[in-house]
């Protein structure tokens, strides 16, 4: 038990997080700035803005709703990175997993089954890239970036056709009551959430305690020094897109079966799109690191939360507050972008 505490500890990088909290700090304060400029109170905003997200027990369930899926996209892309490679792929694993959890649910209503098919589809739809990647040498922002759009577009035709509620066409049939992810409380949190966290727990010891995780990193550092140590770096990278796959396909299931209004909404798959680019700034905030990930995807449904009362109470619109958002976010994210582009230099 000493020993597994004292473990966690090791992992935990306090030179980072420090750095991250400074970081917070500063985009705080430009923020605040910003909104100097257009003439709103920074103390009224980001009160509401951190009442919204924390000031009650519905307002934490929706933050944590939110950094439910991020947190598995997050881990997508980090996964990916510690093995060398800058999948973007997220995105269109996430719309198959949700998309599976809709059909086959539909087919029998299991939560397990509608589970097991969001990560089997999400993983499937990785593949692609992975293949392009070791087999023809193509650059996988290239092909993950249009893959993700062959994704949306064809699930958005699903979700337009076959799979539109016969009774209203702007959503897709609903999961079965049987098949939804049990909610915590009377709130709009389920427990996705919790599997979530163990998943990004999961992932930390795969990539830190074991040799197969050892392996994807040491490919990622330097692909020579891994091979000439028994180590194929065209496996590990094939692993890291599968596994990124699961993380993402599991994470659109989770947001169509564990969080109202339990369907997809057609018009611009309004609440499926986007988990999968989130994702990348949350992996990159949370230094690429699982469990750096779950506070970073936390700090970010924070950050969503707390918009709509800040529209309300500090009469901020919407377009200022996605600046002030997306101002936090890249302040951040730099140290983290800075530690990977270093990385793509030194292996290099």
């Amino acid at each position: 038990m000493k020993s597994s505490i004292s473990d966690l500890i090791a992992a935990f990088n306090f030179k980072a997080l420090l750095e991250s909290l400074i970081a917070i700090v500063i985009g705080f304060l430009i923020g605040a700035l910003v909104l100097l400029a257009f003439g709103y109170d920074p103390a009224v905003a980001y009160s509401a803005l951190f009442g919204g997200a924390l000031g009650s027990t519905n307002s934490i369930a929706s933050t944590l709703a939110y950094s439910t899926p991020i947190m598995l996209t997050a881990l997508t892309f980090a996964i990916s990175a510690r093995t060398g490679i800058f999948n973007i792929g997220a995105e269109g694993s996430f719309y198959f997993g949700a998309i599976a959890a809709v059909i086959f649910t539909n087919i029998w209503a299991n939560m397990w089954f509608g589970l097991a098919m969001g990560i089997l589809l999400g993983a499937l739809w990785s593949l692609p890239a992975a293949f392009l990647k070791v087999y023809r040498g193509v650059h996988e922002v290239i092909s993950t970036i249009m893959l993700n759009w062959i994704a949306w577009f064809f699930v958005f035709w699903l979700v337009v056709g076959p799979y539109a509620n016969p009774n209203d066409p702007n959503k897709t049939i609903r999961i079965p009551e049987s098949a939804r992810l049990p909610l915590i409380g009377n709130t709009n949190l389920s427990i996705a959430f919790i599997i979530a966290i163990i998943m990004a727990v999961l992932s930390y010891y795969l990539l830190w305690h074991t040799v197969f995780g050892f392996g994807m990193r040491a490919s990622g550092l330097n692909p020579r020094a891994a091979r000439y140590g028994g180590v194929d770096p065209n496996k590990a990278i094939i692993w890291s897109f599968i596994i990124g796959g699961v993380m993402s396909g599991l994470g659109g299931a989770m947001k169509i079966m564990g969080e109202p209004p339990t369907y997809a909404i057609s018009q611009g798959m309004a609440n499926v799109y986007g988990f999968g680019f989130d994702g990348i700034g949350v992996a990159l905030v949370g230094r690429n690191h699982p469990l750096g990930i779950i506070f970073a995807a936390i700090f970010f449904g924070m950050l969503r939360a707390g918009t709509a009362l800040m529209q309300i109470e500090a009469q901020v619109p919407l377009e200022i507050i996605k600046v002030i958002q997306g101002i936090i976010v890249i302040t951040i994210a730099v140290p983290g972008l800075y530690d990977l582009v270093k990385n793509v230099f030194k292996k290099g």
